[in-house]
């Protein structure tokens, strides 16, 4: 009998395969990181073939190291980086160039020739979200206008896109061999060319943006049995089952299954969603409209989103282009050395603002600079800006949903990082809590799947299986946290406005 399920994770810097048992608990794992690619300033790529390389050995990795096979997993789940956006032939398998990852800015252009005539709310009440260079359209338009033969092999109906999950999922299910070329509802939500209501591609945005409809993979929910694994590969005959972008994967396996919980995962960026149940708010705010998830035949569940850019890799960036520690929990020790942040406050604005001001314009600053400023204020700044960023979308999300924020479940590499923990608590006012298992990604990836197949019985499994690990209470005096948070505010306004012809050139 198969008795666990695996979840494949394919992340922004790495593919995780992570064995769960029944009990929800980790098994084993295996991870390998990819190489992070800087063609130009503004553009960060992946090579999906190295990364479908590291998907499956990292599956190997995960079932030797629980002296496993195929015939012990009763199905798969994948979760995802979402809008990274891979475009490849349907006949040879073969992107046409590398994957254009969210993070990446050099859809500028673009967008402003969308929004030029009616605003970057363009589509926002059909898609729920504004017209950025996150998103997945665009950047399919931008590979369709500028990669030699890619607008030609579109129109022959030569070329497949997809966000990693649909790379992986065809990869996993046969490529060329049969390979099903499938998305679910959470991540075909993030490609600006869904409608919310429908589940459905708009068959007139994907026009506007010059994207043959042809191209686009199948919608399907987020819960149920695509495929099994390819005949001759690692996992034969096992359903695949479950699909979740990364964030969306998180919140359901924190068990944010009543309307008015609220995540933050703490990764590359972070990402706080808050579960607004069937109602699809749209936001006042700055705020994103997205598919939380949908399981089979069920209703769709709706999700206020704030996404923020760089947290977690403003700590890599001053690991590995300044060289400030060696290894990226360091900067907690760092930190620890002083008091407060000696006046400084990094605003790291590398990709523009995300929410809730959605400023492409806006350019990374360090400001409030003395010689009494040491790299350990810095370092505190670092972790603080993760955390004040982390604020701004939460009295967004207040203002948009009606409700006080009770509570922060949150995940993510960065929660071992106990400074942070207690100085997002005292920023936001309420209880900050970490779970037992902090993998709610690769965790709610697994569940979506094993719901799937009756593995687990539904969503109060998920619910039976959370338990707290570490809870934060606030300490700082209102009167100072909201001085800091003022500063950090005068601070932001700072980097907009920076981004204009010149600088481009």
């Amino acid at each position: 009998m198969a008795d666990y399920v695996l979840a494949i994770d394919q992340g922004t810097t790495s593919s995780r395969a992570i064995v769960f048992d029944r009990s929800a608990r980790i098994v084993s794992s295996g991870q390998l990181e990819h190489d992070q690619i800087f063609p130009r300033a503004g553009w960060v790529e992946h090579d999906p073939v190295q990364i479908w390389d590291n998907v499956r050995e990292a599956v190997g990795i995960a079932l030797t190291r629980a002296n496993l096979t195929y015939q012990d997993i009763a199905c798969v789940g994948v979760t995802n980086q979402r809008e990274t956006t891979v475009v490849w032939d349907r006949h040879t398998g073969i992107p046409v160039t590398n994957a254009i990852v969210w993070q990446d800015t050099r859809t500028q252009r673009i967008v402003d020739e969308f929004a030029s005539t009616v605003g970057v709310d363009r589509y926002r009440p059909i898609v729920g979200l504004p017209l950025a260079t996150y998103f997945s359209g665009p950047k399919v338009a931008w590979i369709l206008q500028n990669i030699d033969g890619a607008r030609e092999a579109a129109d022959r109906g030569d070329l497949l896109f997809g966000t990693m999950d649909t790379w992986v999922l065809w990869n996993l299910t046969g490529g060329l061999d049969g390979g099903m070329h499938i998305t679910d509802v959470t991540n075909a939500s993030r490609t600006m060319l869904m409608d919310l209501q429908t589940l459905s591609w708009r068959e007139d945005i994907a026009e506007d943006m010059g994207i043959p409809l042809s191209m686009l993979p199948e919608i399907r929910s987020s819960s149920e049995v695509y495929g099994q694994g390819r005949a001759h590969g690692m996992l034969p005959g096992v359903p695949i089952a479950g699909i979740l972008g990364d964030q969306q994967a998180a919140t359901f396996g924190q068990a944010c299954f009543s309307e008015g919980m609220a995540k933050n995962t703490y990764g590359t960026g972070n990402f706080v969603l808050l579960n607004t149940g069937e109602r699809r708010v749209l936001s006042a705010n700055g705020l994103l409209t997205t598919v939380c998830y949908k399981l089979g035949d069920a209703p769709q569940i709706y999700a206020l989103e704030g996404s923020i850019a760089v947290t977690g890799s403003l700590v890599q960036w001053l690991r590995d282009n300044l060289g400030m520690f060696t290894d990226a929990p360091d900067i907690e020790k760092l930190a620890l050395q002083v008091e407060d942040n000696g006046g400084a406050y990094f605003v790291p604005a590398f990709s523009g603002l995300f929410a809730p001001y959605w400023r492409q314009d806006a350019r990374g600053a360090l400001l409030g600079l003395t010689r009494y400023v040491t790299k350990n204020h810095i370092a505190r700044a670092a972790l603080e800006a993760t955390a004040f960023q982390t604020r701004e979308v939460m009295d967004a999300m207040n203002a948009d949903a009606g409700v006080e924020l009770a509570e922060l479940r949150v995940d993510g590499g960065m929660v071992g990082n106990e400074l942070l923990m207690q100085f997002q608590a005292d920023q936001l006012g309420v209880d900050v809590i970490r779970p037992a298992v902090t993998e709610t990604t690769a965790l709610g990836a697994a569940f979506a799947a094993g719901i799937a197949v009756g593995f687990w019985a539904g969503t109060q499994d998920v619910t039976d299986n959370w338990s707290e690990d570490k809870r934060w209470s606030p300490q700082m005096p209102r009167l100072e946290r909201d001085r800091l948070y003022r500063n950090w505010k005068k601070a932001v306004t700072k980097t907009m406005g920076w981004v204009d012809g010149d600088v481009e050139t």
